[in-house]
């Protein structure tokens, strides 16, 4: 039987990193607080696999079969001690991916690695918490975690060789491919993409164009698959502002929020999960 993997947060990215760990032939463990939370989570990785499966894109392997492999607790204590990887996907806040990493390690074994799938949050303030820094490593996937090909690798100063080398091969067996970056502010995947999104957004801001038309332009002139807009609301427009803000802090006024983005955050219009952002989703 494949190493057993462990995800914290069965959210969107959660439920899609152990989606993929689970069509990958891995038990996977998902931590979720609440009833409520835990059916979602499981609502969430059953829908994914049905919709993997009606593409073709489980191997040949039914939905049900891969399911089986995932099991949702309420607690990181309830994690296999066995465990060789847990990937926190917790939402983007220091102090609770901190207790989260601080729990995890309470139920782990020394050799297990654990990782984050920040988008933005320092590596290096998240290892200088830990009780073992030498195992702690950014993973950040891309959104929809099943459909994208790329792992950001983050490593702190004190992550081991070992660890990276280990989550690169992890990285492989999933069929993606991988980026290993020192940490810094955005890494390098959010630093560009968010400059990008947020220069996109001042255009609709000023009238330039519509956000189709300039969606269209940087898929056909620069063959992105998705514009920078329609990738905001994908992501999250919550998420971006607050990626945005932290990036300002970090790296200059460069990465100022536009006032639109403001907007649309305050009045609920957060991308797709809303239901309208950019587009209209509804």
């Amino acid at each position: 039987m494949s190493e057993p993997i462990a995800v914290v947060g069965g959210g969107r990215m959660g439920a899609g990193i152990a989606h993929v760990f689970a069509a990958a032939g891995h038990p996977v463990t998902v931590v979720e607080a609440g009833e409520a939370a835990r059916q979602g989570a499981r609502d969430r990785i059953a829908s994914g696999l049905a919709r993997a499966a009606e593409r073709g894109a489980l191997g040949g392997a039914d939905a049900d079969t891969v399911l089986s492999r995932v099991v949702v607790v309420g607690a990181a204590s309830e994690i296999d001690p066995a465990t060789v990887l847990v990937v926190e996907a917790v939402p983007e806040a220091v102090e609770l991916k901190r207790s989260v990493i601080a729990a995890v390690e309470a139920a782990v074994g020394p050799d297990c690695v654990v990782a984050s799938n920040t988008s933005s949050l320092s590596i290096n303030g998240l290892a200088a918490a830990a009780a073992v820094p030498a195992r702690i490593v950014g993973m950040h996937f891309f959104n929809p975690v099943p459909a994208s090909s790329l792992v950001e690798v983050v490593t702190a100063d004190a992550t081991a060789p070992g660890v990276v080398r280990r989550v690169v091969g992890w990285v492989a067996e999933l069929g993606k491919s991988e980026v290993v970056v020192r940490d810094s502010p955005g890494f390098a995947t959010s630093r560009l993409g968010v400059l990008l999104g947020l220069e996109a957004i001042r255009m609709l801001e000023e009238g330039v164009a519509d956000a189709a038309s300039i969606d269209r332009a940087m898929e056909l002139g620069y063959r992105h698959p998705m514009g920078p807009l329609r990738s905001t609301d994908l992501v999250g427009l919550d998420v971006r502002l607050a990626i945005a803000e932290h990036l300002r802090e970090t790296l200059g006024e460069r990465f100022t929020p536009p006032r639109l983005l403001r907007d649309k955050v305050a009045r609920g219009e957060l991308g797709r999960k809303s239901g309208r952002g950019f587009y209209d989703w509804s």
